[in-house]
């Protein structure tokens, strides 16, 4: 149901039971999936591909250019899964040559102001709390939970099931499973919370709290911890992806708390 006060280009594709409220503006090479719900004063621009069941909130801006000097206006794209809320004022970036795509998943919650800039890619299940910002080609793993006024780091990673508290700062990469925290960020210890939300028997949150001891608390280097784990550590899906979140990473991991200088 498209309000006349909207202005949707012939050129869009809109599927059954979209909502577009008055005052939207929906630009050329647009998708949008069935039972979303578009506010007043959102604009979706070209290259945005939204799934269903999603729903945008006034003054949202989806798939804008990037703000990269270096994009010359190749055909990219912003990519948004199903059943996804993007509060008032979100901004999301479409991407440029790296990436050729900005993600943002499935059942996420993207809260009032967020920025999600060019090339990143979020996956389901992630919540963005107010005025948290993603800088250019950040990989955020799923149900990831940012608290307010994050402040992301360019090509940083955060692994799936971590929680960054209010005002953070994050400059490095923050591992799967983790709570993170403090001025510079640090582990903090395990996010057992948000792993039982999310399903994980008390036994496996353990076995992830002994893993983080390893690498945190016994004053190994990574390279010393890896190795231990990797010897005395049973092989498990959760440890495996830890290891290889740490051998993947290029920013490094942040430190733990009393590791700092």
């Amino acid at each position: 149901m498209n309000q006349p006060l909207a202005y949707v280009h012939p050129g869009a594709k809109i599927a059954k039971n979209v909502v577009i409220e008055p005052f939207a503006m929906i630009h050329n090479n647009v998708e949008i999936g069935e039972g979303t719900w578009i506010g007043s004063n959102v604009t979706i621009m070209e290259g945005a591909r939204i799934g269903k069941n999603c729903n945008i909130f006034p003054g949202s801006v989806i798939s804008a250019p990037p703000q990269d000097l270096k994009y010359k206006g190749e055909d990219t794209t912003t990519e948004i899964g199903d059943y996804t809320t993007i509060r008032e004022c979100v901004t999301i970036n479409r991407g440029t040559t790296d990436r050729y795509k900005t993600q943002v998943g499935s059942n996420c919650l993207i809260m009032a102001y967020c920025h999600i800039a060019h090339d990143c890619i979020v996956s389901d299940g992630c919540i963005f709390s107010n005025n948290s910002t993603l800088a250019g080609h950040v990989v955020v793993g799923k149900n990831v939970v940012m608290a307010g006024m994050v402040a992301v780091h360019q090509f940083v990673s955060i692994g799936h099931h971590a929680f960054v508290t209010g005002g953070a700062l994050v400059r490095k990469d923050v591992p799967p499973f983790v709570k993170a925290a403090r001025e510079p960020l640090s582990f903090v210890g395990v996010n057992s919370v948000g792993l039982r939300r999310n399903g994980f028997s008390t036994e496996k949150v353990r076995e992830i709290q002994d893993i983080y001891r390893i690498l945190y608390q016994k004053n190994y280097n990574n390279t010393q911890a890896v190795q231990i784990l990797e010897a005395e550590m049973e092989a498990t899906e959760e440890r495996d992806e830890i290891l290889e979140f740490i051998r993947a990473s290029k920013r490094g991991i942040m430190k733990g708390y009393f590791n700092h200088s």
